[in-house]
């Protein structure tokens, strides 16, 4: 279960927003294993006086339609899935809602099985025996 989190200063139009979000979960269904009903995210929308980035970081040139994708999941990916990843997220925000591939960024923090807790109080992917 990715947790996503996708900041951006305000201004986009609610269509807008729900391209962004619908492309970066189709990117988890295509390339990470991630079933299509495992949906958690959430955007956080800044003023501009809220929000900083560099312009040309890495020799990346970036606008103020840059995104910060922040995705937390468990540790098993591997290097290659997680830059197909990278690259679905980008192909799926070009397509729409037509996001310029330099302003779309990417981070994965990662954690492990007792991690987690769907409700209920409990390690959901930790056996009660094991907790």
């Amino acid at each position: 279960m990715p947790f996503v989190r996708i900041s951006l200063r305000k201004g986009r139009t609610p269509d807008q927003l729900r391209a962004i979000a619908d492309g970066v979960h189709n990117a988890l269904v295509e390339t990470y294993g991630v079933p299509p009903d495992d949906r958690f995210q959430v955007i956080d929308q800044y003023e501009k006086e809220l929000f900083f980035y560099d312009p040309g970081f890495m020799g990346v040139e970036r606008t103020d339609d840059v995104v910060f994708i922040h995705i937390l999941a468990s540790r098993w990916r591997d290097t290659a899935t997680r830059q197909a990843l990278y690259r679905a997220i980008a192909d799926q925000l070009t397509a729409s809602p037509g996001m310029r591939r330099e302003d779309i960024q990417v981070f994965i923090s990662n954690n492990d099985k007792h991690d987690w807790s769907f409700g209920n109080g409990v390690a959901s992917y930790v056996p009660e025996a094991d907790a």
